[in-house]
């Protein structure tokens, strides 16, 4: 009898390993494998380097009225495979002007008309599921997970608690802790930053949101990850003024729909992205949300100019030494075009108040003139920016575009949208679309992340979505250098980060102190202007006013000729939230940053990444007295070679940047 138990015993065995079918698929260079199990529900797991970073973990959608449910029981009717390997060159390139896309691509097809697309990067991982039906689908939820091994530890975003709704700025601070620490009460919005436990960097995100709600990720008490979404809102209202600050643009949710999304039937769903590094330094140089995007629809580019921008709001349009009052006024608008053109920085921001109220942004107040402002600028080669709240855009977006594009300003930023549902992901998709039309490029602030918008339509240049230098004005010292360190390899490998970096008045930790009108950073100041290199915005904010600018002329210089696009990006050295070492190259200069928490550190880096030759390098680094003084720098000239190691001083909060011009 017992012969017999073991033989059912076997059987049973055979006949479960036989339904469960596996299927992977390599990268290019063999380092990471996707395996897909198709047991009775769809799972993915990742290994990088013979690791398995990402444990199995399930996939599924749950569309109404639809009998089968993707990732359920999966029936795989077909497998087919393709390798790629092009050349793309962005029409915005923030890290390259060509990225090598290059991947394995594995597709399941399934009983129940829909797919799902796995694909294996040299630098990471992705799946989406492919729907194919006829008319609309009601999704209700996608399950997504990412199982992370025993000992995995994240950076997760802790500071800024979350609205009915997942409603949210995307601006924290991010605590280090084990990812079994992240509890079912603690929601992160993405990139979410992991580390195996021996020591893989795999950061976490979606690329290619259209039509459909972003992902949040919330925690279980142990390694795995699971994915929640936004409603549809089925009704809301606007907060009341005697409900607190924020009755213009803080809306509240008062019922919400069953369900995230009502789509199209036919349609790739969101690509749902692990980008994966074996160090820190590595994920300076990925690409891979954009990779994944959809490519430009715009015929014509030309129009689109990145540029440096002068901003009104930080400094609270403080300027001095004049002979008008300063305040939302011509005058002062004139004297920061002035600016501009003598600098050469290409744009100027009017921020918030200029219009006749914030829900009337179709007029400008008795004391501003946007068209004579613009003329004046053209005159002088400087374009406009304007600010604009977006609930009052949404009502009329078409019209208040056309008055914009006669007005003759050159893009606009949208501010306090707060909100990742279906909704709002379908109107950054409008703005982008008819901005387009009328040559207007955009800035997206109070946003969530990028997820490849940008490339699709490269008129839009920036998105907030992160606890930027602005916060300095009020808050309790918490935009630190560490901080700082940590958001190349979180917020910014998103995409384009409209932190607003170039403070004047530096801080050490001791001397700071919030004061809204005369804003001051943390850190010193060649650690502000190394994160002219580091952070990338093709729309890049020079925050402070122009009166402190002039103030100090060599940090004015640096900062003025400093690139906003690079054809080259090289990931030298780093360690999260400690210190980094970068270049990136514009044409034939490189530029090199470092930047230090608030460890005092003495670096060396090795020259060997540049072209053959001699090159003259000017360098701006923290002074011998920066330890006490932040403001202190100190500016050097050498002649180097290729190869030369190069070594430097970082005071504590401290940054050091180089430009280096071929020798003829």
């Amino acid at each position: 009898m017992r012969k017999l138990f073991l033989f059912f015993g076997v059987v049973s065995f055979a006949a479960i390993s036989m339904s469960a079918k596996e299927y992977s698929v390599v990268s290019p260079d063999g380092q990471i494998r996707i395996t897909v199990d198709a047991g009775k529900t769809l799972t993915w797991s990742v290994e990088h380097r013979g690791e398995q970073v990402v444990e199995p973990s399930e996939m599924a959608l749950d569309i109404e009225g639809m009998k089968v449910r993707p990732g359920v029981n999966p029936k795989v009717k077909k497998v087919s495979r393709k390798s790629v390997d092009n050349v793309l060159h962005p029409v915005v390139p923030t890290k390259f002007s060509e990225i090598q896309d290059r991947y394995n691509e594995m597709t399941l097809r399934m009983a129940g008309d829909y797919s799902v697309e796995f694909r294996a990067y040299d630098n990471g991982a992705a799946y989406r599921f492919v729907m194919n039906r006829p008319g609309k689908m009601t999704v209700s939820n996608e399950t997504v997970e990412f199982n992370m091994p025993d000992g995995t530890r994240t950076f997760w975003p802790t500071s800024q608690p979350m609205r009915h709704n997942y409603m949210s700025s995307q601006e924290s601070i991010f605590t280090g802790m084990p990812v079994d620490s992240v509890n079912a009460d603690m929601t992160g919005y993405l990139p979410i930053y992991t580390q195996s436990p021996k020591g893989t960097r795999v950061v976490i995100t979606e690329a290619d949101v259209d039509d459909y709600s972003n992902l949040f990720l919330q925690g279980t008490s142990t390694g795995r990850l699971h994915g929640v979404f936004p409603k549809v809102i089925k009704e809301k209202r606007m907060k009341r003024p005697d409900e607190g600050w924020g009755s213009d643009r803080t809306e509240i949710v008062l019922e919400l729909e069953p369900y995230m999304a009502v789509t199209g039937a036919s349609r790739t769903l969101p690509w749902r992205v692990a980008m994966i590094s074996p160090d820190d330094a590595g994920l300076l140089e990925n690409t891979l949300v954009w990779q994944l995007a959809k490519p430009s629809v715009l015929d014509d580019t030309s129009w689109i100019r990145p540029g440096l921008i002068s901003w009104d709001w930080w400094s609270g349009v403080n300027v001095y030494s004049v002979d008008f009052e300063a305040g939302i006024n011509n005058d002062t608008y004139r004297y920061f075009i002035d600016f501009a053109a003598k600098n050469g920085i290409g744009y100027i921001l009017i921020d918030e108040g200029w219009s006749a109220s914030t829900s009337d942004i179709q007029h400008y107040k008795k004391d501003v003139d946007i068209e004579e402002l613009v003329a004046y600028g053209k005159e002088r080669g400087v374009g406009i920016f304007i600010w604009a709240l977006w609930n009052p855009l949404e009502k009329n977006l078409e019209g208040i575009l056309d008055t914009y594009e006669k007005w003759g300003v050159k893009g606009i930023k949208i501010d306090f949208m707060d909100r990742s549902d279906q909704e709002m992901v379908n109107f950054y998709e409008n703005v982008a679309r008819e901005a387009a039309k009328r040559h207007l490029m955009v800035d997206f602030h109070g946003a969530y992340k990028p997820s490849g918008l940008h490339r699709k339509y490269p008129n839009v240049l920036t998105f907030e979505g992160v606890f930027g230098n602005e916060n300095n004005k009020w808050g309790e010292g918490h935009v630190t250098p560490a901080h700082t360190i940590m958001l190349p390899f979180i917020r910014n490998l998103a995409g384009p980060m409209d932190y607003t970096p170039g403070a004047v008045k530096n801080a050490t930790r001791e001397d700071y102190y919030s004061m809204g009108a005369h804003p001051m950073s943390l850190g010193t100041r060649a650690h502000e202007a190394a994160l002219f290199v580091v952070y990338e915005s093709p729309l890049q904010m020079i925050c402070d006013s122009p009166s402190n600018y002039n103030s100090a002329p060599d940090y004015l210089k640096l900062l003025s000729g400093m690139p906003v696009v690079w054809d080259e990006t090289v990931g030298i050295d780093a360690l999260m939230g400690q210190y980094l070492v970068m270049a990136r190259r514009s044409g034939d200069k490189w530029y090199i940053a470092a930047l230090t928490d608030w460890t005092p550190r003495d670096m060396e880096v090795k020259l060997d990444f540049l072209p053959q030759g001699k090159w003259s390098m000017e360098t701006f680094a923290d002074g011998v007295n920066a330890h006490r003084e932040a403001t202190d720098t100190r500016i050097g000239h050498q002649t180097v070679s290729t190869g030369d190691s190069i070594k430097f001083h970082m005071a504590p909060g401290g940054g050091w940047v180089a430009v280096l011009t071929p020798v003829e």
